[in-house]
């Protein structure tokens, strides 16, 4: 049943529909992204993923397996997304990339979504482009 719970996410995500993504988050929802860099709450995870659906508007998840342990769930396969949908002939500012997440789900809610992937190569296509704005 968590994994249900997850997959619903998932495909919050995969929709950019907000709503339902803030609905399945727990009050204390806590959003680790591959940095480590760590964003807690409702209201200030609405606004990072607005920004981050600006960025990467058709950003999607596939998922390969999904691991269940209790409340913790291990979920394998990609990630991916077009920066600011920008498209060129020679598709360089899409990625696509092996990722994991963790999650902790409790009470049919998101408590915790955690990253684990490489971003170097979505870090280096925002920074081609800034580079190319100046």
């Amino acid at each position: 049943m968590k994994s249900k719970v997850v997959l619903n996410f998932v495909n919050s995500i995969n929709c950019a529909d907000l709503g339902s993504l803030i609905d399945l988050m727990a009050e204390d929802h806590v959003f680790i992204d591959s940095q480590d860099n760590k964003m807690a709450g409702k209201e200030n995870l609405k606004l990072a993923w607005i920004g981050y659906f600006e960025l990467f508007p058709d950003y999607k998840i596939e998922v390969n397996e999904i691991i269940e342990n209790g409340s913790l769930l291990c979920i394998l396969g990609y990630a991916s997304g077009t920066y600011k949908n920008i498209k060129d002939e020679k598709n360089r500012y899409h990625w696509r990339i092996p990722a994991a997440w963790s999650a902790i789900v409790d009470d049919n809610k998101i408590k915790k979504w955690q990253v684990y992937a490489d971003n170097s190569v979505v870090i280096d296509i925002i920074n081609r482009t800034k580079r190319q704005e100046i």
